[in-house]
């Protein structure tokens, strides 16, 4: 049984990632307001994150 926790990290372009919950963030990534086991975090990924252009270039049509 997988019992390591997640976290779900946004960056400023609006692009989700995984990341291991005690690790400090990367540069340029933020805490996103999910944690818990990784089938959860990429559930919720997977429902907020519908349009993958980053949003420098979702701006631009």
């Amino acid at each position: 049984m997988n019992t390591a926790l997640y976290r779900v990290v946004v960056n400023d372009e609006e692009q989700y990632a995984l990341w291991p919950a005690h690790k400090d963030n990367a540069p340029g990534w933020r805490d996103a307001g999910v944690s818990g086991a990784k089938e959860e975090c990429l559930e919720h990924i997977g429902r907020v994150w519908t349009d993958m252009r980053p949003l420098s270039l979702r701006g631009r049509s």
